[in-house]
């Protein structure tokens, strides 16, 4: 089998995976608020802004976080001489995961 092929099945295999987890996700949300919703159980607190706006900032701050551990994973590899998959790898996971906990700080201090 030539490369062409191989990386034509691996592309094609990996977009139906996500579609298949995608589906599936939305399918069982769906199949739960209906059963919710027979039950009489108010569905409100799912779409709430608060927990919208909460949400959005902290995947704005979550990529935040990532892109500013590329700019430092780069600064690693070529001012201090870090490995570069060992540089980018760590400041990509550290900044990411002190943007979180700057979120958790965030969201704890104004909590409606």
């Amino acid at each position: 089998m030539d490369e062409i092929t191989r990386d034509a099945i691996v592309s094609i295999g990996s977009f139906a995976a996500m579609f298949g987890v995608i589906y599936v996700y939305l399918m069982t949300r769906h199949r739960e608020r209906m059963s919710m919703l027979e039950k009489g159980i108010q569905i409100s607190p799912f779409n709430s802004i608060r927990y919208s706006n909460f949400l959005t900032l902290k995947y704005g701050m979550l990529l935040v976080g990532i892109a500013v551990g590329i700019l430092m994973g780069h600064v690693a590899t070529y001012q201090w001489g870090v490995a570069r998959s060992t540089a980018f790898l760590a400041m990509v996971f550290l900044f990411g995961g002190l943007s979180l906990v700057l979120n958790y700080m965030i969201n704890r201090k104004n909590p409606g």
